[in-house]
């Protein structure tokens, strides 16, 4: 019993830190357990959040799932992502922003490992906002790549992102901080709850 309570919590540790919807599979890959044990893990996942009187509920669907706000809650999270639209964009949006027009396309995960810090609000935020622009990653079937979107472009007033003010400069400089991305969360891309859906299948 003892063993399990510790996988359960592992296995909310890293819905919470993914962020995404995530396979059965890539649980059991990160958790080093079997695949066949990943179900009932779940399953004690939703019963134990369930029980509690927190504000986090489990998403199953198929072999995935996803770890999300409860439902009764979902009015909080409408009034953040209103406020994230209406609000001038913070130092930390900022710096994200430039990062995407600087080195795009760009995946989560490796935003995530230049800026040190998940960046998924930030993303959930900026694409609202359609600063951003996401895409699949033609590496990875399921995660996203991100890169300015020519709005954005255009109230930079340039015509291509070699116009951006000592972009050769950084260029040399974003090669240095690029790493492989690393094969556990999260990587997926945003993903969260925005006006698209966020799925990985199909983002401080």
């Amino acid at each position: 019993m003892e063993d399990n309570n510790n996988l359960v919590g592992q296995l909310e540790a890293l819905l919470f830190i993914y962020g995404e919807p995530m396979t059965f599979r890539k649980m059991a890959q990160i958790l080093k357990i079997e695949e066949s044990e990943v179900g009932p893990l779940v399953e004690s996942l939703a019963d134990k959040l369930n029980k509690n009187i927190g504000g986090l509920g489990l998403v199953i669907e198929g072999e995935r799932a996803q770890l999300t706000t409860r439902g009764e809650f979902t009015n909080i999270a409408e009034q953040i992502i209103k406020e994230a639209v209406n609000e001038t964009l913070t130092p930390a949006a900022l710096e994200t922003a430039a990062i995407i027009t600087y080195t795009g396309p760009i995946s989560r995960a490796e935003l995530d490992y230049i800026r040190g810090v998940n960046s998924t609000f930030i993303l959930r935020n900026l694409l609202i906002r359609g600063l951003i622009e996401r895409g699949r990653d033609p590496k990875r079937s399921n995660a996203f790549i991100y890169n300015p979107s020519f709005e954005f472009l255009r109230h930079l007033g340039i015509n291509k992102r070699e116009d951006l003010p000592e972009y050769d400069k950084f260029q040399e400089l974003i090669k240095t901080l690029r790493q492989p991305e690393p094969e556990g969360p999260p990587v997926s891309d945003v993903e969260a709850a925005s006006p698209v859906n966020e799925d990985e299948q199909a983002p401080n």
